[in-house]
């Protein structure tokens, strides 16, 4: 196996494609590895900041007559957008999802879903065995147990697939607070989402927008 390191291995929001599959009512309701709300919440952060990097995004559900339409968090953020439903459990089986991803002309390959251990975990190792660059966004996915979505882990990076958490990706997007063309926007999914590093970010400006006592007004 490939090691992945060195400067090229770190994800740049160019370069990246995200798919979001089957965040929906019914594999939420047997979610038992995360608190569900942060997996929402982390989700929905993802979905924003990939729109903050003008990453393309897909947006797919399965059966969605049965489970359920995506949640509404998640489609808000790209209003109008089509969504792939597929019939596929394995999403990398299904031809239209795959020729939306590689119509975006990109490799590094982004996946985060529900339940990592069926509709992540195959599209994620049957894309790494095709040669795609594939990170899977661990605190935007979750199982139907602890111990599923660590097995499906542990299959993934047996496969060579890279693992994160969405604001780590959001670091290695962001990389150089010099950087400001996508900024702004940025600070606004953290200041949403980022639990205590929002709050630490708010109380910053508090701080840096408070007079100094005694200085002139």
């Amino acid at each position: 196996m490939k090691f992945r390191n060195g400067l090229d291995s770190l994800l740049r929001p160019e370069e990246s494609v995200l798919v979001l599959i089957d965040h929906q009512p019914y594999q939420l309701a047997n979610l038992n590895s995360h608190e569900p709300t942060m997996v929402l919440n982390n989700s929905t952060a993802l979905a924003k900041a990939a729109k903050a990097f003008n990453v393309p995004t897909i947006l797919t559900s399965v059966v969605a007559a049965q489970g359920g339409d995506i949640f509404s968090q998640i489609t808000d953020v790209f209003p109008g957008q089509e969504i792939i439903d597929r019939t596929w459990v394995n999403t990398w089986e299904d031809k239209p999802t795959v020729d939306a991803v590689k119509a975006t002309g990109r490799k590094q390959l982004i996946i985060a879903g529900l339940w990592t251990e069926v509709c992540v975990a195959m599209p994620a190792i049957q894309a790494a065995g095709e040669g795609w660059d594939v990170t899977v966004i661990t605190d935007a996915s979750g199982g139907t147990s602890v111990e599923a979505h660590e097995v499906a882990i542990q299959r993934m990076i047996a496969a060579g697939v890279n693992m994160m958490t969405w604001m780590a990706l959001v670091s290695e997007w962001q990389r150089d607070w010099a950087r400001t063309e996508h900024l702004a926007e940025v600070l606004e999914v953290v200041k949403q989402h980022g639990g205590g590093s929002s709050i630490a970010y708010m109380w910053e400006q508090q701080l840096l927008n408070t007079p100094v006592p005694g200085s002139a007004g």
